[in-house]
């Protein structure tokens, strides 16, 4: 079976490589089953019928439509960790850059360029571009996901005592965390206790200006902020305003916008913390592999939208998959019909999320042509794939 594929972004070479001769590009959505997508939102597009999957190669998701696309049965995909690194380590340079002025430095240095004299000036000079150390400091870091498990693991080797905050932790990065790290219960402690905070957590809903007035009112005076995650994680207005008064010293942030772009004590990157050529380069070959997976084999891993169900390569003389709500009695009733249809089923993985449901079920025998309209007539089936 011939796949085809489009990609909303430029796509690294390195990621489509992986690609073998069941795959075929088009530029044209309506003739593709798989979507590959950077940053062009999604929320405004026509979704045909024939679309399977998103992936998007990278970690955040919202540019696209994910709730529109589960209705759909269309899967999306993300990439967690494949740029993890790129931002840990600028998430370093901000912090660096936060605590010692080494931009001021910079900036003077070029505009005493014609200073015959400059090495002298610069030792009276250099005082006021002074900082502090981040050895000793204490480091709170909201979000212990990939990039800030990476950044917790990091700042412990740098000699900083770390504080991390997430209620909602995975096993893997539990295990990957270093056990010096200070895993505390309540936010509040790391705005009471830490000398620096950064904040690694996706944007929600739940999660937006998670740094607000109430928030800075609770941390110490001179506490920097850094925000490589979005910018709308904070409340910026109200950053600023706690910059004027004194409360915050430094906020870097990798999200440009009218609101930080020059501001007095703003440190604003134009959005380069995934932007290295290894982390594009990762979170192409990852989106790949999760979409030929999927498309060849019906397994979904690291989808935003539907439940991880991963089965291998069918063995068996067929497989089936399902989308469908979360509702009681499905399994019953694909059963059935399988039964009633004299199909033995080899194997069967169920699993939801929310409120879609994925079920992969392998099989003895060949499947007939009608059975896929009949498992689709069932209330709560939103798609039936017959993959081999």
């Amino acid at each position: 079976m011939m796949f085809h594929y489009t990609c909303l972004n430029p796509i690294s070479d390195v990621g489509l490589e992986k690609f073998d001769d069941r795959f075929e590009k088009t530029d044209d959505i309506s003739k593709a089953e798989g979507v590959l997508v950077r940053s062009a939102s999604m929320h405004e597009m026509d979704l045909p019928d024939s679309l399977l999957c998103v992936a998007r190669a990278g970690a955040g998701v919202n540019n696209i439509p994910l709730d529109k696309c589960a209705e759909k049965g269309i899967v999306v995909f993300n990439t967690p960790g494949a740029n993890a690194n790129g931002v840990k380590e600028l998430v370093f340079a901000g912090m660096l850059l936060a605590c010692r002025d080494v931009v001021g430095g910079i900036n003077w240095v070029q505009a005493n360029k014609d200073d015959a004299d400059i090495a002298k000036s610069a030792e009276k000079a250099k005082k006021q571009f002074a900082g502090i150390e981040i050895q000793d400091k204490k480091l709170g870091i909201i979000g212990l996901g990939a990039i800030g498990v990476r950044v917790a693991n990091a700042a412990k080797h740098l000699g900083m005592e770390v504080y991390g905050y997430d209620p909602y932790i995975s096993v893997d990065a539990a295990w990957n965390l270093s056990r010096d790290i200070k895993h505390v219960l309540t936010v509040d402690e790391i705005y009471e206790t830490c000398d620096i905070i950064t904040i690694h957590v996706p944007l929600m809903d739940s999660t937006k200006n998670t740094i607000n007035a109430e928030a800075i009112s609770k941390m110490k005076d001179g506490v920097i902020l850094l925000n490589f995650a979005r910018d709308l994680l904070c409340d910026e207005k109200a950053v600023i305003e706690a910059i004027k008064k004194g409360k915050v010293a430094k906020y870097v942030s990798d999200f440009p916008n009218p609101t930080t772009a020059n501001a007095e004590g703003c440190i604003v990157i134009p959005h380069l913390g995934a932007s290295t050529e290894e982390s594009e380069d990762n979170c192409a070959k990852m989106a790949v592999k999760e979409m030929i997976n999927y498309l060849t084999n019906g397994n979904i891993v690291n989808s935003v939208n539907y439940p991880k169900a991963d089965m291998g390569v069918c063995q068996t003389k067929g497989r089936v998959t399902i989308h469908h709500k979360n509702v009681t009695n499905m399994i019953t009733r694909f059963s059935g019909l399988f039964s009633e249809a004299g199909i033995n089923i080899s194997d069967m993985v169920n699993s939801s999320k929310g409120e879609f449901a994925y079920t992969m079920i392998d099989v003895d025998s060949d499947i007939p042509g009608d059975f896929v309209d009949k498992l689709s007539a069932i209330d709560g089936v939103i798609r039936v794939r017959i993959i081999k």
